[in-house]
């Protein structure tokens, strides 16, 4: 089978348009069926999906319908609505995703020797590196002024999904535990524990705590889906201590919120000391016994080529200057 990629247009494709039938050489095959097929995979929902792919849930129904016919094979399970995907769709999907994948890389490569890089550059950053993305945004747009980022607040486990389905150009994430698969990497700085309480509180009028304090503290932490939790949990163990929060979070914002509302204390990277340390409320402290610090960096998924965005994020996150509030490695 060969295939044909050929630029995707604003205009929907006629129905006969959705295949070429050159006899004797099979059919060809467009990249927009492999992308309403990727979309409908990622959304699992049909109108979700047309609405991303700027179609009609119609076409893009009869683009999966033709792009089946083509294969010989059911992909998606459907009845009303999206139910799945059947095996062989499983089995075809990370093809359809590398060959997409491709075929936006193409068109990048295309522009950029021309013209300045476009378009939208998409990020996964852990929750413990948001404070970084900032000055990694500055860098970029100063960079490439006609380019955009997109910045997705994920788990480690997602941005590691999200490379290998090709929804993410990069990922912002811990390089030493549980560290991604098949990636390339390039570390920004190091992350180190700090105890926050609310002022005037308990442990919040000492100079500095240890490990084992902090862990007998009112503790809101986050949840042990998370990675900064894992390797937090792991830590404690090596030292025989197993913290018992009364409150789990997705989010330092909702810590800081039960922090600041009192009777509770929490555990945070150092890179977010420097967004409270000003504030009334908050009493930031070190810790006598401090933990060997874990080193956090870019992630593009490692693949011959890189991608263009891949590459020129690689590029910046070499020569990227973070403040002093940041550990440098």
């Amino acid at each position: 089978m060969r295939m044909f990629v050929r630029p995707s247009s604003s205009a929907e494709p006629h129905h006969d348009d959705v295949f070429s039938r050159p006899a004797a050489h099979g059919r060809l095959m467009q990249i927009r069926l492999l992308q309403y097929f990727v979309t409908l995979a990622s959304e699992q929902h049909f109108a979700r999906a047309a609405q991303i792919c700027g179609v009609t849930q119609p076409t893009l129904s009869s683009g999966i319908v033709a792009l089946e016919e083509q294969l010989g094979k059911r992909l998606v399970v459907r009845e009303h609505r999206f139910m799945g995907l059947t095996p062989e769709g499983e089995a075809v999907l990370p093809w359809a995703q590398q060959l997409v994948a491709d075929y936006m890389g193409l068109q990048k490569a295309a522009e950029m020797a021309r013209g300045p890089l476009r378009g939208e550059l998409r990020l996964g950053a852990i929750p413990a590196s948001l404070p970084a993305t900032g000055y990694l945004a500055k860098a970029v747009c100063s960079a490439h002024p006609e380019l955009t980022i997109a910045v997705h607040s994920l788990t480690s486990r997602e941005i590691e999904r999200g490379l290998a389905a090709f929804e993410l150009d990069a990922g912002l994430t811990y390089l030493d535990h549980e560290p991604p698969a098949n990636v390339i990497s390039v570390p920004l700085y190091a992350e180190r524990y700090m105890f926050v309480a609310r002022a005037g509180e308990g442990a919040g009028e000492l100079k500095a705590i240890t490990w084992g304090e902090a862990v007998a503290e009112p503790l809101c932490l986050l949840h042990r889906g998370m990675q900064n939790r894992r390797i937090l949990d792991a830590h404690l163990a090596s030292r025989g201590l197993t913290p018992q929060p009364q409150a789990i979070a997705d989010s330092y914002v909702t810590l800081f919120a039960m922090v600041q509302s009192g009777g509770f204390a929490t555990i945070i990277p150092d890179s977010y000391a420097a967004l409270v340390s000003d504030l009334g409320w908050a009493t930031v402290l070190p810790f006598a016994d401090p933990f060997p610090p874990s080193r956090i960096g870019l992630v593009v998924l490692d693949r011959s080529p890189i991608g263009p965005l891949a590459k020129e994020l690689l590029s910046i996150g070499q020569t990227l200057q973070l403040p002093a509030s940041f550990v440098s490695l």
